[in-house]
């Protein structure tokens, strides 16, 4: 049964900028500390992902020899929008557009690649953006997250803001509604007026819909590691009960502790040291790696495509 594996590459200056922190704009950046983190680890386990990059750190100079490493080692790379503003979703059709093009071209002269998939930052869609993809020639879109507990997940996260009302506005849809968890939990086809996509949520468990990517199996290893690989030995297996065959998601604070980022303490599981963090981390790719054929997301869109597996929703 296949599986995929993807990271969003968010970097520290990305998570300010959503949480209204200042200082954000002078691009703040681990990407040195995680990105040699994330290709051990990724080597360790003989796995080949799709990393979806933000094309203002592929614009950077800083960045592009960490960025350029992740595709020498054979990972594909995604699109994750160039300003990573998660209302992506409010802006006309042709910032959409001028957002796209603009990463791709910076992620092109950084890494070498031609993007063919995309995430919207902070799990942004909408109908407009799909419809570009497919004008641009995307082959797939990776954005929804098919939970309930997107408003749950804004409030915890917003509390600690001090956002005034403008940038409140901005933030109202931030991780999506109650309904969202209606929506479909495997990849399917879609057609919009420019072209089909392949669409491929996020995955969360079959039919609670709880999200089960590694953010939050690490927030419960904070209460109880034992709990934490508990949780993941059972979604997986929900999956394989139910024949939904997994896309689970890596965020760069799966591979760093609050030691390593003091400005985002405010994330859960931040107080974690990231010895600890990579160690359940490691346990759970082992569980992934036993059950499932883990693939790169191109590679699984293109195989379900030539194998008719992809499905209207």
């Amino acid at each position: 049964m296949n599986a995929t594996l993807s990271l969003d590459l968010d970097n520290k200056w990305s998570y300010m900028m959503v949480h209204g922190d200042p200082g954000w704009d002078a691009f703040p950046s681990y990407l040195d500390l995680v990105v040699p983190r994330v290709l051990e680890t990724l080597r360790a386990h003989k796995l080949k992902i799709t990393v979806f990059i933000v094309g203002q750190d592929a614009a950077l100079e800083s960045s592009r020899d960490a960025l350029a490493s992740i595709a020498h080692d054979g990972h594909e790379i995604g699109n994750h929008s160039f300003h990573h503003r998660p209302w992506l979703h409010k802006r006309t059709r042709a910032e959409i557009n001028e957002e796209l093009a603009q990463s791709e071209e910076a992620i092109s002269k950084a890494t070498g690649r031609q993007t063919i998939g995309f995430r919207g930052p902070g799990y942004s869609r909408s109908p407009e953006i799909l419809d570009v993809l497919a004008a641009r020639g995307y082959l797939y879109d990776a954005s929804p997250l098919s939970t309930w507990i997107g408003p749950l997940a804004r409030a915890y996260y917003l509390r600690s803001t001090r956002l005034n009302a403008s940038a409140s506005a901005e933030r109202d849809e931030l991780f999506g509604g109650f309904s969202d968890g209606l929506g479909p939990n495997r990849r399917f086809a879609t057609e919009t007026p420019s072209g089909a996509l392949t669409i491929v949520p996020v995955t969360t468990m079959p039919i609670v819909r709880i999200p089960i990517h590694m953010s939050y199996v690490l927030y419960l290893s904070a209460i109880s590691p034992r709990l934490a690989r508990s949780y993941a030995r059972l979604s997986l297996a929900m999956c394989r009960l139910t024949g939904t065959e997994p896309s689970i998601l890596l965020h760069p604070l799966d591979f760093i502790g609050g030691n390593d980022a003091p400005e985002l303490r405010f994330f859960p599981g931040m107080q974690l040291a990231g010895d600890r963090k990579r160690e359940v981390l490691n346990d759970v790719l082992g569980l992934l790696t036993r059950q499932f054929n883990v693939m790169r997301l191109a590679d699984f869109v293109m195989e379900g495509r030539n194998s008719g597996a992809v499905s209207a929703a």
